[in-house]
């Protein structure tokens, strides 16, 4: 069988590593505990973090037990990592909520069973830790001008960085301490963000315990020119399909650019490597299977095989490729009717507003799209341009999808 850490690194997904070579021996002869940090800050995860969710199944499934450290301690600060603005300070009831949600959607992904896989919460920890101790015993193990070295720090300091914040990396490194004293952990995984702090919890661990323990990141998950992915007009792609629905999950990665094609197959598909290169070499119109099998495959595994046979249908409905479709609900019109119609119109005849009125706000407040195209004008007069192979597709709000056809 082969080593897990050979797997992440044909597939792209490790950064940077503490030990690589210790890390793989490791990773190759005994069954390793590791952990990946998540801060509740919403109730759902969102593409952004499924880097780490398919790292740990790849983990998981070689054998090695995923902890999820929901940040329920540290998630009362916020992390200053990428970010200019202090976070938004969350209830300990919201914060719980959270965590039940990422427990929920982690399940489908990970075996929880006896000995499988585990969540645990650093406010256990974090929240009745006394100050002067941890100062005494943790704190002094950190070098104040070492941390302002750290990116994270750096990037803040002209804007202004809080106390608050700046403690982050400590109560980051004490996790580390805990789990590795708590469960034999020996391994902190994270986005290549994440690297000072997990530095920081190598370093501490060796320091008190004198215990050698390791970190790795992974690549963040951006396009081919360095842009972070999974961000819509909607706001964040997510994994909860009531906040992001399967058919515009699916549409997103139906989408990507050709060049971020193969990228995507290697980190968030368990496709074999040489049907990832074999797809992500394809060109021209011949790209687009590849983009297909790509939204299918990363569709089922966050929605299920068939939610993404749905979306597949209503996708290739649209673009005219497939066989009609009761997946979407449909309203024939003819060229005659078509002529000089406008879109406050065609939401009528397609009975998707009970009110022109309604039409008009739904229209001016960015409540509907026409083949993922927003339309904000109410004048818009709909053409035959609009339609490719006979057919249109409107979306109105979030979930409503409607086809047109043409007679």
């Amino acid at each position: 069988m082969s080593n897990v850490f050979d797997v992440l690194k044909e597939r792209g997904f490790i950064q940077q590593a503490t030990h690589e070579d210790e890390i793989r021996e490791l990773l190759g002869k005994e069954s390793v505990t590791f952990y990946i940090g998540f801060d509740p800050t919403a109730d759902s995860l969102h593409v952004g973090h499924f880097v780490q969710v398919i790292t740990m199944m790849h983990m998981q499934r070689a054998g090695h037990r995923p902890i999820i450290l929901i940040g329920g301690g540290t998630g009362m600060i916020g992390d200053p990592t990428g970010k200019t603005d202090m976070r938004k300070f969350m209830t300990p009831e919201t914060v719980q909520y959270h965590c039940d949600c990422f427990k929920k959607q982690l399940s489908k992904f990970l075996d929880f069973s006896e000995g499988k896989a585990m969540m645990v919460n650093n406010g256990d920890w974090l929240l009745n830790l006394e100050y002067i101790p941890f100062l005494r015993d943790i704190g002094r193990h950190f070098s104040v001008n070492r941390m302002l070295t750290a990116e994270c720090f750096k990037s803040r300091m002209e804007r202004g960085l809080s106390f608050l914040e700046f403690n982050y990396m400590i109560m980051q490194s004490y996790d580390f301490l805990k789990l590795s004293r708590e469960y034999n952990c020996s391994l902190e995984l994270g986005g290549d963000d994440q690297w000072s702090n997990i530095l920081g919890g190598v370093d501490l661990v060796r320091r008190v315990d004198q215990k050698s323990v390791y970190g790795m990141t992974f690549s963040l998950l951006t396009t081919s020119t360095g842009k972070k992915m999974g961000k819509t007009e909607a706001g964040a792609l997510w994994l909860d399909p009531e906040k992001t629905s399967p058919y515009d999950f699916y549409q997103y990665w139906r989408n990507v650019d050709d060049a971020d094609v193969e990228k995507c197959l290697s980190l968030l598909t368990f496709l074999p490597m040489d049907e990832v290169r074999r797809l992500g070499s394809l060109e021209g119109a011949e790209i687009n299977k590849a983009k297909e099998i790509l939204a299918f495959e990363i569709t089922s595994l966050v929605h299920g095989e068939e939610e993404a046979k749905k979306a597949e249908a209503a996708a290739k409905a649209l673009f005219g490729s497939g066989p009609q479709t009761d997946n979407i609900p449909f309203t024939e019109i003819s060229s005659d009717e078509l002529e000089g119609m406008d879109i406050l119109s065609l939401l009528s005849k397609a009975s998707l507003i009970p009110s022109r009125s309604e039409g008009r706000r739904l229209v001016q407040q960015g409540g509907v799209s026409i083949n993922d195209e927003k339309i904000t004008d109410i004048n818009t007069l709909i053409t035959k341009d609009y339609f490719k192979d006979n057919a249109l597709m409107i979306k109105k709000g979030k979930k409503t999808y409607h086809q047109i056809r043409l007679k």
